[in-house]
């Protein structure tokens, strides 16, 4: 289908130095939609930073928030439980907003879960309900970043109807990729992740063993190699062809491509008090 992944930010993160927190977040597509002003503004808005360590639940269904979470660096999957069953329904990339549905709906009908070793940030819900009131450029950009995460899960319905067992892994693997790579992780050659073989069967709702045989295909087939998380792109047209992956859901590029459309008007911005 032609999709190309060089449009993808695949350098360091340049910002770093004067946006440590939000950094990832700004190498996203929407930093060049937001002004000098909000990119400062939205830095301060974290109140409190945290390094996690290993698999637990960072905040559980059913409990009350009172604050919204940015994952700074590392990895976090939604997940949702039933019993002793438990179901990925969506993964966290560093740069994300990861919990602003957290703002409206106080609490949440799924378990976000920290995986290897994360970097979060806090934003309080007062301050987010300031920036809603006072800075509704800002604001915007801040709920097309969460609305991002309901088009990716209906993209992963689809694929999970659409594709047999190999492509599903194969659409996973490409998402990650071309997600990491827009906010300077990864390159060409692959990238690392603490997923394990549990985890992407269990997102792309299949058996260990069938996942196992999965990603032996697309080794043999010189598509891609997982090896204790580490994702090895052996030919990237390969593995977007199997996966049927276009990145238009993401609304990076192709037809969905937001380009300027989030651009500053004006009328949006009030002064920062």
């Amino acid at each position: 289908m032609g999709v190309t992944l060089q449009k993808a930010n695949t350098g360091q993160n340049p910002i770093a130095g004067q946006h440590p927190k939000t950094g990832r977040f700004l190498m996203s597509r929407l930093r060049h939609a937001m002004t000098v002003g909000e990119q400062d503004l939205l830095e301060s808005l974290i109140y409190k930073t945290q390094t996690l360590q290993g698999e637990h639940i960072l905040i559980e269904r059913g409990d009350f928030c009172d604050f919204s979470t940015m994952l700074i660096e590392g990895y976090m999957l939604r997940t949702i439980r039933d019993g002793d069953d438990e179901q990925i329904v969506g993964l966290q990339v560093p740069g994300d907003f990861v919990d602003m549905h957290a703002f409206a709906l106080k609490r949440l009908d799924h378990d976000l879960v920290v995986i290897g070793e994360a970097n979060v940030g806090y934003v309080r819900h007062e301050d987010l309900k300031r920036v809603l009131q006072d800075q509704p450029h800002l604001a915007r950009l801040f709920w097309f970043s969460t609305l991002l995460d309901a088009s990716i899960h209906r993209e992963w319905i689809m694929k999970s109807n659409q594709l047999r067992a190999a492509g599903r892994v194969a659409h996973l693997l490409t998402e990650i990729w071309y997600r990491l790579r827009m906010v300077g992780l990864g390159n060409s050659k692959g990238f690392d992740t603490p997923l394990t073989q549990i985890h992407l069967a269990n997102i792309c709702g299949m058996s260990t063993i069938h996942m196992s045989r999965s990603l032996r295909d697309l080794r043999e087939g010189g598509a891609a190699e997982f090896n204790r998380g580490r994702i090895t792109i052996l030919d990237g047209d390969k593995l977007i062809a199997l996966g049927k992956f276009d990145p238009a859901y993401l609304y990076g590029e192709g037809g969905l491509e937001v380009g300027d459309a989030l651009n500053i008007d004006a009328s949006e911005s009030l002064p920062l008090s």
